[in-house]
């Protein structure tokens, strides 16, 4: 067989060397689930916000003012409010920012970490890295860093790549990097280890899932099909019901939000109620990603 006629091959024509190298690639390790929580607590919770903002309409080349706007709301309305909510109930979160937008919002990047919240990566311009070459892609997600640092004053130690896309590259790069922590994978709904061709490599996966993420709910097209079809209380229940499911299982719940998305408001009430919610409940451990991350290592 030459070897254009091995390239041509469809994935059921893959020889047994071939798919296991493929799903092999990037794998979940061992369980970093404690077995308890810091101060006795049952659950750990990891609230984020993905501040994605203008970065989406950017990188798709738009320069639809409209389109922009919805974006400008996230950071002129949505994190504001976030804000004062998060600081009424004295929670603490991650924030995951393009380079592009804290180079837009940069005193809003600093009052965040003045407050005690997590800055983290989230690629350069929201860009899909997985269509990326990977010298592009790492140029990007150290770059990415290098700016997050300059503008926070603090070096970001986690990732969630943007889109959750995951290239053949990016956990290498991660590697390079010496980063705790990646926020994009969803092989679990506890923390784990990731696997770089079955090699351990020290990297704390703290899994997301779409079920998990408002975007899924609230996103619209007005050019396509997609709308809206989710209520803010049938998402407030889906939350609910995965944050009751890991507090029965003693476990991690991680939830990703956007704030011009989850903002509004109709939908802000989702993360007070939830809030409210789980603060009802004993032993309760609200952290960011990066403090859930060192613990898992030091304590699984």
């Amino acid at each position: 067989m030459t070897k254009n006629q091995k390239e041509e091959l469809e994935p059921w024509q893959w020889p047994e060397k071939k798919w296991r190298s493929v799903v092999e690639k990037v794998r979940a390790g061992r369980s970093l689930k404690p077995k308890v929580w810091p101060n006795g607590a049952r659950v750990a919770v990891a609230l984020s916000f993905d501040s994605d903002h203008e970065s989406i309409v950017l990188r798709q080349a738009d320069e639809s003012p409209g389109k922009l706007s919805q974006g400008h709301y996230g950071a002129r309305v949505g994190v504001p409010r976030i804000q004062r909510l998060l600081d009424k109930y004295g929670i603490k979160v991650t924030f995951f920012v393009p380079a592009v937008i804290a180079q837009l919002y940069p005193e809003q990047q600093r009052e965040l970490i003045q407050s005690g919240h997590e800055i983290a990566i989230h690629g350069w311009i929201h860009e899909i890295n997985s269509e990326l070459p990977p010298e592009v892609e790492r140029n990007l997600q150290m770059r990415a860093a290098d700016v997050l640092e300059e503008i926070t004053h603090t070096r970001p130690v986690g990732i969630r790549t943007p889109s959750w896309e995951f290239s053949p590259a990016t956990l290498k790069i991660s590697r390079e990097m010496g980063l705790l922590y990646d926020s994009s994978l969803m092989a679990d709904d506890d923390p784990y280890e990731i696997l770089d061709e079955g090699e351990p490599t020290g990297i704390v996966e703290l899994p997301v899932e779409w079920i998990r993420d408002d975007a899924v709910y609230f996103n619209m097209n007005r050019f396509s099909g997609l709308r809206p079809y989710t209520p803010p209380t049938a998402v407030f229940d889906i939350f609910k019901r995965e944050f009751d499911g890991a507090y029965e299982e003693g476990g991690l719940f991680l939830l990703t939000n956007h704030p011009h998305e989850i903002g509004h408001r109709s939908r802000i009430w989702i993360v007070e109620e939830l809030i409210r919610h789980i603060q009802g409940h004993e032993g309760v451990w609200f952290a960011t990603h990066e403090e859930i991350a060192r613990y898992c290592l030091e304590n699984a």
